[in-house]
């Protein structure tokens, strides 16, 4: 199946898969906020810190499966698969855009 993210989602995925050129600074605006596993990184720099350290530690791969939009949300589901216990899982992944950039990103 195709999936129609927009180019900062699909920058997000390809960041976080460890392929593609883009950086954070490309992809999420500068005040922007990621909460996953009771975290809360706020601002590009913690973001990036938080993107190589969850790589690090799970060696993950994502793979979109679905995407539905909701008011000014973004959700997608995908099939992750990693160094982690259950590997592979879904998970949501539900993001707000400002522009053309991501404001928030909640993962669960």
């Amino acid at each position: 199946m195709n999936i129609q993210l927009a180019k900062s989602i699909n920058n997000y995925f390809a960041i976080g898969n460890g392929t593609g050129s883009v950086r954070v600074k490309d992809c999420f605006t500068p005040e922007a906020v990621v909460l996953d596993e009771g975290g809360n990184y706020q601002g590009q720099a913690a973001i990036e810190s938080w993107l190589q350290q969850t790589r690090q530690k799970y060696q993950f791969s994502a793979k979109p499966i679905s995407v539905t939009s909701k008011e000014q949300q973004e959700v997608v589901v995908a099939e992750v698969s990693g160094n982690f216990p259950g590997s592979p899982i879904q998970l949501s992944y539900v993001f707000v855009l400002n522009g053309d950039k991501i404001q928030s990103l909640e993962i669960s």
